[in-house]
């Protein structure tokens, strides 16, 4: 084991070319984020990972069917695009929602020191998901704010290896954390861009 950056695929790490964000390395990643909310211990936060999970599972199903002709995020919504109920499409829709609010949470923690995660993923929630949901979802969502860990709790957890070995330094820890989310904001920014310019998002 090692401490939980360390253990999953950063979004540094995802190759991004001519024709677009690699799919395959993008999913690998995407999955170490829904992981990051196991560190949150709270029950209330599973819809969070269920929505996010979901999604994956949508975009990487159609991924398989062909992984050369979709070897890029940006190839596979092209690919879709005649099709009557673009599944993978719709599901890469919402998972940069969840990802934008995922990463807009850390980075109002990592932006000030004193900032509660449930203040962070209130306001993030607030600028990112909050307007596409309905009222039932919102008040899910709301309980799950509300079960965030306390700051000190949840950086401890990321900064420790389950195994037993050493834990990350602070500086570090803030290194690699600013570094994947970095990579996570830029990644969603440019699919965003995507799908606004080719109207990818109609429809849905």
């Amino acid at each position: 084991m090692a401490p939980y950056l360390e253990s999953v695929k950063s979004f540094a790490d995802v190759p991004i070319s001519d024709a677009g964000v690699d799919t395959a390395a993008f999913l690998e990643a995407a999955d170490g984020l829904v992981g990051l909310f196991d560190l949150f211990e709270s029950a209330a936060f599973v819809i969070v990972q269920n929505d996010i999970k979901g999604n994956i599972l949508k975009v990487r199903t159609r991924f398989l069917t062909n992984p050369e002709t979709n070897k890029t995020l940006e190839l596979l919504v092209e690919n879709e695009k005649g099709e009557k109920k673009r599944i993978a499409t719709e599901g890469l829709m919402w998972l940069l929602r969840g990802l934008s609010f995922t990463c807009k949470g850390l980075q109002l923690t990592q932006a000030n020191a004193t900032t509660e995660l449930t203040e962070a993923f209130t306001k993030a929630y607030e600028a990112t998901l909050k307007q596409f949901h309905n009222f039932v979802v919102k008040g899910a969502f709301a309980l799950a704010m509300k079960a965030c860990p306390y700051r000190a709790a949840f950086y401890t957890k990321l900064a420790s290896d389950p195994a037993g070995g050493s834990s990350v330094a602070p500086a570090r820890l803030d290194e690699d954390l600013n570094k994947w989310l970095g990579a996570l904001s830029d990644i969603v920014a440019r699919l965003e861009a995507f799908y606004e310019k080719g109207g990818h998002n109609k429809g849905f």
